[in-house]
Parts: structure tokens; C-alpha cells; sequence
């Protein structure tokens, strides 16, 4: 097996987390390997393969992040403790494992890292992979009745997969990341079915699953539960009905988050026999919010961020940004990865923004904003810049009090804003 170069230095009990991230970044010979075999090796080592708690395991192009949130927060409310793992993180790296709602300190995620690092030997290990090994690690040292474990990327070959899932969920099938999953959602859908166990709940949100998920949910046995087939939503002007395949709950709150992922939870919950009440899943919904998705962090002008990077994401936040904001100038502030589609994800804000602002990314995976404005119809009012921090001091410096400012295209890119944001509020306080 692969093992690090001999320049690699020797991990420490004293290290800091920062000190273990940077060691993470450089012991594997690519940034992503996909495979179960390594992790299989170590999480047999670690003891961390056979979980006492019910697990979800969520997959999905777009809606896992929410879905996630959904499920923790209706788990909380039910008095059940929760442990989840999702990723990758916008600010700090803290932010990837909560327990019992509450995300862990440095020391925590470092003692997490020597576990794995002791267990590991000769086993080279990707950044996501070693990450994923020690949140299992952390999540399993505590005695919690519910596991959340979000999928990084597709499914079958995910580190996370090392897991069996009580109720898998395939949030939705969209084609992204084609050079590793398959270029079409025939292809795609099949890699994220891999989470689906024989005769275990599988649950699909999406209402046009691809044949290949359908398939290999059959030739499995696993218990497919699909969207507007098994389970359905009503929505009505301020609430909405969930019908499921053993129960219907009437006038439920509507959420700030995408109602589609509220519905997909709820079908998943249901599937999972665990004792949910009603008033658990009106507190949950209402209450279930997340960072960086349809994130308001300003007014005058109000500033908008989401995370969305993909055709599919962009559709929707289009639609959400034209029934919110129908009277108002919208100012795009946009950075996004090379392997992402950028026409396809600008193409629906097209008609809806009225000037933008196009920051490069940086290392190995960023796109220069020239690349980026590229692909915008020819006359339309853009400005690129080196960075996101003064793409985005560009459009601030552009926008009247009543605009709103859309940052969008990466998780990056919503990162950046969120510390240049943090900074300057640290700054003002002085």
C-alpha cells in the first residue's frame, strides 16, 4: 500500500488541528482516490464498522446538506441524541461533526486524527477519507441513538459507505463531478444507489429517479421508497401535508429550508420505526436552518449567501430568488471550481441578475474570473476580478441599499465572503 514520502513528518500527541490538517493534505498521492478497500482496513482497526446507533446515511447531488439538517434537528426535538458528519466545512473544520447538536473542540478532532493515525500503519489515506475514519471514530465514542452521515461524493466507492445504513437517502440525481461518477444520470444514479443495503429502507427524493437507481434497488431487495410514488407532498399557501407509506401528517409548518429535502426526511424518519411525534416535526422544521444555503447575512443591501455550484442548485435558487426579490436589482458575486459545469450554472441567473461580479479561485481546482465570464452572453455587465474578497467590496461598492447580493458558485466562494465579513465586523468592534 501506498505510504507517505519519507519528508512526511511524524505525527505528535501534541499536534494541533492545524498542524493535522496540513499533515492531511499531503499524505496521500491524489486529492481524491476513490475506493472502500484503505478505509475498510482501518475502520476494521478502529473497531468503528458495526455502529449500535440507527444511521442515515444521505447522498444525493443537491439537498443533502438540508436533509441532514431536517433529520438532526426533528431527531433532537424527539429527544433522541444525534451524532453527524457532514462536509466539507465553510469556515473552520470543526464544523464537519456535531454531537448532540454541538460541534467538538480542537483537542477532540486531534485526538480523533492519532486514533486513526496509530490504527493506519502502512494505509495511505486521502484528506476525506482520514477525516471521514476519525469522525466515524468520534461519533462512536459516545452513546447516541441516532447517526447522520452525509455522503462527499457519490456513494458507491464514498468513504463514508463503509458504513450499513438503517435508511439510505438519495436526495436527488444531477450530473456533477462526471469525472469520477459518469457523465450522464444513468451512470451517476447508479453510483449513488451504492448506498442502498439489501432489505434496508432506501429512500429516493428525487420525482424522476434514473432507471439504474431503480434497478439496483431491485436486484438488492433493498426497501425503495421513491417520491411521488411511495410518499407525497401537498403544498398549500403557509403549511403543507406529508403523505407516507404508513402515515399522513396534515398542516405542517412550512421551512426555510428547500420543503422537497423536508419531505424526503420525513419519508426517511418514517421508514426508520423510531418514535417521532408530530410536535417534533413541526419544531424541527421550523427550526432546521443552515449555513450557507439561502443565507441572509446583511441588509441594505440585503446579501444572500448559497452554496449551490450545479445546474440543479442554480434552477432552484433562481426560483427562490424571483418569488422573494420580484421588485429588486440582484448584484451576483460568483467563483466556482474548474470541474463544475459554469454555463449550465449560470445560464438560469442570466435573465434574473443584472450586473456581476466574477472572482478567481485559487489552487489547483479554482477557475480564473476570466474563464468564468467567459460563458455569460455577450453585452452583459461584468467584472472580474483576482479574488473573491474584492469581487465581492466591488459589488457592495455597486449596490443602492435596497439591492440584494447574491454570492454563489462554490462553497469556497461562500467561505471567503463569510470570513472577509467576520474580519471586517472584528475590525469594527475594535
Amino acid at each position: 500500500m501506498n505510504t507517505p514520502q519519507s519528508s512526511t513528518p511524524v505525527p505528535d500527541s501534541a499536534w494541533s488541528l492545524s498542524q493535522w490538517l496540513e499533515y492531511l493534505e499531503h499524505i496521500h498521492h491524489r486529492p481524491i482516490d476513490m475506493g472502500l478497500e484503505r478505509v475498510r482496513v482501518v475502520a476494521e482497526r478502529l473497531h468503528i464498522l458495526t455502529p449500535s446507533s440507527t444511521v442515515f446515511m444521505v447522498g444525493g447531488t443537491n439537498g443533502k446538506g438540508s436533509t441532514v439538517t431536517f433529520l438532526e434537528q426533528i431527531c433532537q426535538h424527539a429527544g433522541l441524541s444525534t451524532g453527524t458528519y457532514t462536509s466539507p466545512h465553510l469556515v473552520k473544520y470543526n464544523e464537519r461533526v456535531r454531537i448532540r447538536g454541538s460541534e467538538l473542540a480542537d483537542e477532540k478532532h486531534a485526538q480523533a486524527f492519532m486514533a486513526v493515525e496509530k490504527a493506519r500503519a502502512d494505509v495511505s489515506l486521502t484528506y476525506f477519507e482520514f477525516g471521514t475514519l476519525a469522525a466515524l471514530w468520534l461519533l462512536q465514542q459516545e452513546a447516541l441513538d441516532v447517526l447522520i452521515l452525509e455522503v462527499g461524493l457519490g456513494g458507491r466507492l464514498d468513504a463514508v459507505n463503509v458504513i450499513d445504513a438503517d435508511v439510505a437517502i438519495v436526495t436527488s440525481v444531477g450530473v456533477d463531478h462526471v469525472e469520477f461518477l459518469g457523465s450522464d444520470r444513468a451512470q451517476i444514479g447508479y453510483e449513488k444507489a451504492g448506498i442502498f443495503r439489501s432489505q434496508k429502507a432506501a429512500i429516493c427524493g428525487d420525482p424522476e429517479p434514473p432507471e439504474s437507481l431503480l434497478n439496483h434497488a431491485q436486484a438488492i431487495g433493498a426497501l425503495l421508497h421513491c417520491k411521488n410514488q411511495d410518499f407525497y407532498i401537498r403544498e398549500h399557501a403557509e403549511s403543507f401535508d406529508f403523505i407516507g407509506v404508513n402515515a399522513q401528517w396534515n398542516a405542517l409548518p412550512l421551512p426555510q429550508l428547500p420543503l422537497t429535502n423536508a419531505g424526503t426526511a420525513l419519508a426517511a424518519l418514517q421508514a426508520s420505526g423510531l418514535n417521532i411525534s408530530l410536535e417534533a416535526i413541526c419544531l424541527g422544521l421550523t427550526r432546521a436552518q443552515l449555513s450557507g444555503r439561502l443565507e441572509q447575512i446583511a441588509t441594505e443591501p440585503e446579501v444572500i449567501l448559497d452554496v449551490g455550484h450545479n445546474p440543479h442548485a442554480s434552477r432552484y435558487l433562481t426560483q427562490v430568488l424571483q418569488r422573494r426579490f420580484q421588485n429588486k436589482r440582484i448584484i451576483a458575486v460568483c467563483g466556482m471550481l474548474q470541474d463544475k459545469d459554469h454555463q449550465g450554472t449560470l445560464e438560469p441567473l442570466v435573465g434574473l441578475v443584472d450586473q456581476w461580479f466574477i472572482g478567481s479561485l485559487s489552487g489547483a481546482r479554482g477557475t480564473p474570473a476570466a474563464q468564468i465570464a467567459a460563458v455569460l452572453p455577450r453585452g452583459t455587465r461584468v467584472t472580474c476580478s483576482d479574488s473573491i474578497a474584492t469581487a465581492f467590496t466591488q459589488a457592495k461598492h455597486a449596490a443602492n441599499k435596497q439591492d440584494v447580493i447574491l454570492c454563489f458558485g462554490s462553497f469556497l466562494t461562500v467561505a471567503a465572503i463569510k470570513e472577509l465579513v467576520a474580519k471586517t465586523s472584528n475590525e469594527a468592534a475594535r
